[in-house]
């Protein structure tokens, strides 16, 4: 099967260009048109000058090389600098100032909100939005320039991966409703909402999400810092193929590191982490509050160096989506923490999606609690030759117990579906639809 993980974010533009819009919704299809036409008339232009003189190709040679190189070091000079908080932070505040001057008054009342307003904590959830109302404004109610304009605000916070990974589940979203027996209109629609003023000096977030996706990112100026806690990343199917026949995996990186540390462990260490075959439901589920269970499983004290490497590659899948210093310091503080953390999984035990239902696994530890699970139900979503349910229902949670929100506000009790609090999925709660 095929990660489709670009490594640019112009070959993600041109893949989605071919894929008949599946591999991202509908609303992106100006965007990248955009993006193709350009391509072409750079293109265009290459060839007319390739028709110019030899005579002027031959004096222009020197100039040309010394050109290039200088060209080389300021795009290895700008890759660095892009792989730091401060401009993930700048970039993300420009891009927001940037859609936010798209709006009307009205558009721009609805977006914003108070940075400490506890609407943050209940508008997001792993519910289509016909069952969680979501905080902001529809993308589909937008304008093509200004749907452009708020994917810049993500481009601007996420890192190329981080953005191939929301894509992705945004275009399994996007295949089922194009393809799926599923009656459930909302699928396809994402809101956008920022609480507090775009800024790269102050606190802010950026609350962007719909069906299997709500990211919560807190970025703030003065603190250096960037936060993706809490957040729910999610997928159905797990694997889908995109107009142009190309297989789409949304969730291969994260199953392959969570193999990797299992099998990386003895079979006494497996004993100690496994849980059982039944797979089980998250136990703190999207827009939910939690206890943050702990100690249940394998300890991160008794893990090897190699093997807590293997389980710090399994976290990066949530604390990884910006910028390679805002990952690292994440990263650096969930390590130092790791003899404190837990570590369980339930379910297969082989990296076979043709065998059982999948897996769940929980980390837990003072920095970071984690869940991965796979939903035993397609919620009515089925396509024939996929797998919506199993393997290929796939539901996450990522939040840090210390700092949740950046510690703006306590999380409140998401009221679900029939206005029923907490309709997410936890223990003893299986939904009756989550699409």
């Amino acid at each position: 099967m095929t990660n489709n993980s670009p490594n640019s974010r112009t070959d993600t533009a041109l893949s989605a260009a071919t894929a008949d819009d599946v591999h991202r919704p509908r609303h992106r299809r100006a965007l990248w048109l955009a993006g193709v036409f350009l391509t072409a008339a750079l293109a265009f232009t290459g060839c007319a000058a390739g028709a110019s003189s030899a005579g002027t190709a031959a004096a222009d040679t020197t100039a040309t090389a010394e050109t290039t190189s200088d060209s080389s070091a300021g795009t290895v000079a700008e890759a660095e600098e892009s792989s730091t908080t401060a401009r993930t932070i700048a970039d993300t505040a420009s891009a927001a100032e940037a859609f936010m001057q798209t709006l009307s008054d009205e558009q721009r009342e609805q977006l914003l909100h108070a940075y400490d307003d506890e609407t943050k904590t209940t508008s997001w959830s792993n519910f289509p939005v016909t069952f969680v109302e979501r905080a902001g404004l529809n993308l589909a109610d937008l304008t093509e320039e200004q749907q452009a304009a708020a994917l810049e605000v993500l481009e601007g916070l996420l890192s190329d991966e981080g953005y191939a990974t929301v894509s992705n589940i945004m275009g399994g979203d996007q295949f089922l409703l194009e393809n799926s027996s599923s009656t459930e209109d909302s699928l396809g629609q994402y809101y956008i909402a920022f609480f507090g003023d775009p800024s790269d000096t102050s606190a802010w977030e950026v609350q962007f999400g719909g069906h299997h996706l709500g990211l919560n990112a807190t970025l703030d100026g003065d603190a250096n810092t960037v936060t993706f806690a809490p957040t729910h990343l999610g997928a159905q199917p797990a694997v889908y193929t995109d107009g142009d026949g190309n297989e789409i995996q949304t969730f291969a990186t994260f199953y392959e590191t969570a193999f990797a540390f299992y099998d990386s462990l003895t079979e006494e260490q497996q004993a100690e982490l496994y849980q059982g075959e039944q797979v089980q439901n998250l136990v703190c589920a999207p827009g939910g509050t939690c206890d943050y269970p702990t100690g249940t499983g394998l300890s991160g004290a008794d893990l090897s160096a190699e093997q807590r490497q293997l389980l710090l590659d399994v976290v990066e899948n949530w604390v990884g989506l910006a910028d390679e210093e805002t990952t690292a310091t994440e990263l650096a503080a969930i390590e130092a923490t790791l003899d404190e953390t837990y570590i369980n999984w339930s379910g297969a035990t082989e990296y076979d999606m043709t065998q059982g239902d999948g897996i769940y696994f929980q980390i837990s530890g003072p920095q970071a609690y984690i869940e991965f699970s796979n939903q035993q139900g397609s919620a009515g979503a089925d396509v024939d030759g996929y797998t919506t349910a199993g393997w290929g229902h796939v539901h996450t949670i990522y939040r840090d117990p210390t700092n949740d929100y950046a510690g703006s506000v306590e999380q409140q009790e998401t009221a679900g579906m029939g206005g029923a609090p907490g309709a997410g999925g936890g223990p003893g709660r299986t939904p009756p639809s989550d699409g």
